[in-house]
Order: C-alpha cells, then sequence, then structure tokens
C-alpha cells in the first residue's frame, strides 16, 4: 500500500498538468473574441488595451498581496529595486503588451489557428538567443527539433501558393512571436526576486498604461463601438466579450498558469503550453467555422513535434 505522502506526491504533477491544460484554453480563447470585437468595429488596438486593462485591474491586488507576503521569503535578487523594475517594464511592453497587441492586429488579416501556429515558434528564436546571448549550444535533437518547427512553419505559411497568406498578417504573427519568447525567458529568470504573480499584475499594469497612452497621443488607433458582437450564430451585448477577454483570457489565464508553473517548473509548463494551438484551432473551428487547409494543419503538427524535440534535446 502507498502511504498519503506518496499519493500526494504523484497527484500533483496530475493537477499542475490540469491547471496548465485550463490556462492555455482560457488564452486560446482571446483569438476568436478579439476577432468577432474587431468585426464588430473595434480597432485591434482598443481590444488589447480594453483586455490588459481588465486584467490588470483583476490581478492588482492578488499581485500586491502575493509580493507582500512572498518577498521574505526569496533570495536576494543580484540588484534589488532597480533591476527589478526594469524588468517588470520589459516584461509589460514586449511580452504583455507588444504580445498581444501583434497577435491581435495579425488575426485581422489570418485565421486565428493560422497566427498562433507561426507565433508558437517562439520557442525556436529562445533556443537561438539562449545559444548566442548565454553560449548554451544546443544539442542534436533539439537542432532537428528547430528544422522541423522550421518545414511547419514554411507548411503553414504555404510558400507553393496555394493558400492565400496575408503577408501584412504573417509579420504582425512573426512580432507576436518575438513576445511570446520574451514572456518564456523573462518568465523563466528568478533573479528578480519578484513573485511570479507580481511579475504578471506589474506587467499587465505597465501594458495597459503603454497602450492607453499610445492610444491618448493617437500613436495607437483607438475605435469602439456599441454595436452588438456576433460570434459565430450567437449575438452578445459589447461589453459580454471584453469582460471574457480580460477576465478569462487575461487574468484568469496568467493566474492559472502561474499556479500550474510552480507545481511543473518552467519547461515542462512551457510544454504543455502548446496545447494552445490545438485550443485555438479548436474554438476557431466551432464558433467561426474556420479550421486551416489540410497542408497547414500538417505544418502544424510539425512545428508542434519540432518544438517538443527542441524541449527534449535541452541541456539540463
Amino acid at each position: 500500500m502507498s502511504s498519503p505522502v506518496q499519493t500526494r506526491g504523484r497527484s500533483r504533477p496530475s493537477i499542475g498538468i490540469a491547471l496548465a491544460l485550463f490556462s492555455s484554453a482560457c488564452f486560446a480563447i482571446s483569438g476568436v473574441l478579439a476577432r468577432a470585437m474587431i468585426e464588430s468595429g473595434w480597432s485591434a488596438g482598443a481590444t488589447v488595451t480594453v483586455r490588459i486593462a481588465v486584467g490588470a485591474a483583476v490581478l492588482a491586488i492578488p499581485g500586491l498581496v502575493a509580493f507582500r507576503d512572498r518577498q521574505p521569503l526569496l533570495p536576494p535578487p543580484p540588484q534589488p529595486g532597480h533591476r527589478s523594475g526594469w524588468v517588470v517594464i520589459a516584461y509589460g511592453l514586449l511580452a504583455v503588451a507588444g504580445c498581444q497587441l501583434a497577435y491581435f492586429y495579425a488575426v485581422t488579416y489570418l485565421q486565428v489557428g493560422v497566427a498562433l501556429l507561426i507565433e508558437y515558434t517562439a520557442p525556436v528564436a529562445v533556443l537561438v538567443w539562449m545559444w548566442l546571448r548565454h553560449a548554451q549550444r544546443p544539442t542534436r535533437v533539439t537542432v532537428f527539433g528547430a528544422a522541423l518547427a522550421l518545414a511547419g512553419l514554411a507548411l503553414v505559411l504555404d510558400l507553393t501558393g496555394e493558400v492565400s497568406i496575408s503577408v501584412v498578417g504573417v509579420l504582425w504573427a512573426l512580432a507576436a512571436m518575438v513576445g511570446a519568447a520574451a514572456y518564456f525567458v523573462i518568465s523563466a529568470d528568478e533573479r528578480t526576486g519578484l513573485p511570479p504573480l507580481a511579475l504578471a499584475a506589474g506587467g499587465l499594469v505597465i501594458g495597459a498604461i503603454t497602450l492607453a497612452t499610445a492610444g491618448l497621443v493617437g500613436a495607437l488607433p483607438m475605435t469602439a463601438s456599441t454595436s452588438a458582437v456576433r460570434i459565430g450564430d450567437l449575438s452578445l451585448l459589447w461589453w459580454a466579450p471584453l469582460l471574457m477577454l480580460g477576465v478569462v483570457s487575461a487574468a484568469m489565464a496568467y493566474a492559472f498558469g502561474i499556479a500550474a508553473g510552480r507545481i511543473l517548473g518552467a519547461r515542462v509548463m512551457s510544454f504543455v503550453a502548446l496545447s494552445e494551438v490545438l485550443f485555438a484551432v479548436l474554438f476557431a473551428w466551432l464558433a467561426l467555422d474556420e479550421l486551416p487547409a489540410p497542408i497547414q494543419l500538417l505544418g502544424g503538427l510539425l512545428i508542434v513535434a519540432g518544438v517538443v524535440f527542441v524541449r527534449l534535446g535541452e541541456a539540463p
């Protein structure tokens, strides 16, 4: 018979995976909701600004509590205060505002699944960054995985020309990929001394302030509408999808993702996070009746397989 301690030890990874899958599903629904808001008259800038602002409002108090309660338990960072502040700013600008805005613009030109598949080549970008910046040379398995992911990207883009692809949409999706890579790199850095929930809340606040300021000065087009929002055959009041974007695909997604990361660790969490691609394609199929072409689905499978090999080949 197994002891209660052993049973709890085996159950924790299962709980972590369940939380990670729920987080991925929360993130994935943002593409469908953003497309619906944009088609109802909202600009991508206004949509992502409201989403991040609502998420920041929901996580602000929990983030402050986490910072107050957990800071004494953390090892002191190499550069207290100053470095942490810059990390929060970089996180807010790149991983939150930049990534989400670029993705929302991408889905105005591309199918939701295609845009997300391009964005999720981010682990390959992280691989290159860690090699060039930290001299962490990849193994043969990692290189093989990167090659698979790049081949999958070529199929998603359909370089043979059989599927129409917007160049502008691809560029926005690649910009979202850079933001996602920054998210993985910054989130895995524990040297700042910031609790994960505090970093997420601070990043959302910085992202919301940045986008709102850009809108006020006219640098970011802000257009809103009170027209009903249609998602497939469903018609919703304009505020309902915005509330879902902020609470579900921002606050809940980050909160459950952080809880999963604390159980699984960064490496396993980043692997399970690939399920967001599958959830996004599923939601787009159910809600918008859009499904990538077969050659693009094959490319998506190669991207997912490639990233799996990249993770397996990482040095301990």
